[in-house]
Order: structure tokens, then sequence, then C-alpha cells
């Protein structure tokens, strides 16, 4: 595990120190990480949101039924007559 080191000031440092021991951290870096990976997972769950969104967005969906595989089936074993006559 990589060591960071960050300056803050006493009340900030004090704030932290009181959230960590609030939330039953054993100390202020444990803190931070579980803030950090917070973040990490609020802004994978945004961008995958975003994704989700854009997707729904993008136009109309296809309809994956029975007969679209069936059409796609024949368009396969078209193509593959078509390469085999060549």
């Amino acid at each position: 595990m990589a060591t960071l080191e960050i300056s803050l000031p006493d009340a900030l440092k004090e704030f932290a120190q009181e959230q960590a021991n609030k939330a039953g951290h054993s100390d202020v870096s444990r803190y931070v990480q579980t803030l950090l990976e917070g973040e990490q997972r609020r802004r994978a769950k945004s961008e995958l949101e975003a994704k989700l969104l854009s997707s729904l967005n993008s136009g109309p969906s296809i309809k994956a039924d029975d007969a679209f595989w069936e059409d796609i089936d024949a368009q396969i074993r078209k193509d593959r007559s078509r390469r085999a006559s060549s």
C-alpha cells in the first residue's frame, strides 16, 4: 500500500480526527481512505448512469424477439450460401 502525506490546518486535522472517531475508524488515514473509496464509487455510479441515459436516448431500440433472431439466422444462412456458390 502506498503512503500519501498531506498537510492540514490544525482545525481541519482535529475535525478529521473527530469524524474518524465518530465513524469508528482506528485512525484518520482509514477515515480518509473510506471517504475516497466512497467518492470513487459515486463517480463510477454517475458514469454508469450517464452511459445508460446516453444509451436510452440514442434512438429506438431493437426488439430482439424470436422473429428478430430468425431473420438474423436466415441472413447468415443466405450469406453462407452465397459464399459457398462463389
